[in-house]
């Protein structure tokens, strides 16, 4: 779907020093389809207005808070207007924000995790569906090609059926009490009321549980969990350990860490069928293992053009030659790309393509709260075994 002009975006979050809103805007703006000219990007007014300044924005399209920003951008012509908001603020700002944005017409991406609660959560869903808007989630770890080539994988049968999935998300920022520092990375991702009532489950978990349900196709359908606080005074997870049951009985493990010293995001994930089996590290992205009973073990490399040929999903998602190294900028940007296009077409009124629609939404982000709670609640229960939250 081609319009004649790029999106028009605007950003919640991502004032001076913050972390994800700088990556929403390099990756938003990769390929050339959207272009930044809107937001309210701190909470302090005075920020906001600096960041506006730094992005050589126009003035009058920069706001000192985003109630602000949602009465002057449905005053402009529809033409002038932003098209949709990304939100990248911390959690406790994405559900009231994603909701009067949506409530006033304007399609959404947001970070993940979606909202506080799984309540919140399905109130956004049911928003959605009623408003018939866009909406994306950033769970970018799906955007990798050689994610979807092993998604693609296991749709067509090469894995059989899957017995068993190994995911794990280990780092090791958090090992001490960086919060207390000021760090502000550290310090909202450790507070309960702007994190949530997960820490390390709620900040990288989820990306482990979505990417395991995004390969396999499968629904995490039992849980049994363990979450631990290893660092004095913190009052948030930051270690988690979870045994998985999935919805066709497959067994797995995930395990997720901010306490790890020397580990960085090292996110990988090992999915155990029938007839094969299939290995990807999130540190070494181009390159996917596949492995098959009584043969060499194969190294799929990302650029080459067998890859484009088996998986259309990671073909689109590719813009450099095999050996030059694509990563997480453009991971995030593949979600961006297929997001983007589906906005065009709603706003075109024609139907997006299965490739187009190929990114989370808010049904990601409901399964992710739900996984949240589940976890939480398993490990304060006696119970062995806890069903996933509905």
């Amino acid at each position: 779907m081609k319009l004649d002009r790029k999106l028009r975006m605007g950003l919640i979050g991502g004032g001076p020093g913050a972390f994800i809103g700088e990556v929403h805007r390099k990756a938003s703006r990769l390929d050339g389809e959207i272009e930044l000219v809107a937001g309210a990007f701190d909470i302090n007014p005075a920020k906001s207005k600096e960041m506006g300044k730094h992005l050589a924005l126009n003035p009058n399209r920069v706001y000192s808070a985003y109630d602000e920003m949602i009465k002057a951008e449905l005053a402009l012509p529809v033409g002038e207007r932003v098209d949709f908001v990304s939100v990248t603020t911390p959690n406790n700002w994405h559900f009231p924000i994603a909701r009067d944005f949506l409530k006033a017409g304007f399609h959404v991406m947001c970070e993940k995790p979606m909202t506080l609660t799984s309540k919140e959560a399905k109130e956004l869903q049911k928003l959605v569906q009623k408003k018939g808007l866009v909406f994306g989630l950033m769970h970018n770890y799906t955007g990798y090609p050689m994610v979807k080539l092993a998604r693609d994988m296991v749709r067509k049968g090469d894995v059989g059926n899957i017995r068993k999935i190994v995911v794990q998300y280990p780092q090791g920022w958090l090992a001490t009490a960086l919060e207390k520092t000021g760090q502000m990375q550290a310090s909202w991702r450790t507070d309960p009321k702007q994190s949530g009532a997960g820490g390390c489950v709620g900040d990288i978990g989820t990306h482990a549980a979505n990417l395991a349900e995004y390969i396999s196709g499968l629904k995490i359908a039992q849980i049994c969990a363990n979450l631990s606080t290893f660092v004095p005074g913190r009052p948030l997870d930051d270690d988690c350990n979870c045994l998985l049951k999935f919805d066709n009985g497959a067994s797995g493990v995930l395990h997720a860490t901010q306490i790890a010293i020397g580990e960085e995001n090292n996110l990988a994930i090992w999915v155990h069928g029938e007839k094969a089996s299939l290995e990807w590290h999130q540190e070494h992205p181009n390159y996917l293992y596949v492995r098959r009973m009584d043969k060499p073990e194969e190294v799929w490399k990302r650029g080459n053009g067998y890859v484009g040929a088996y998986s259309a999903g990671a073909g689109r998602g590719t813009r450099l030659p095999s050996g030059h190294p694509e990563a997480f900028l453009e991971a995030f940007a593949n979600n961006y790309m297929n997001f983007a296009e589906t906005v065009k077409c709603h706003i075109a009124g024609e139907k997006p393509s299965e490739l187009a629609l190929d990114f989370p939404n808010v049904n990601s982000g409901v399964r992710g709260m739900l996984f949240i709670e589940t976890v939480v609640a398993s490990s304060k229960s006696k119970q062995k075994w806890m069903p996933m939250k509905k």
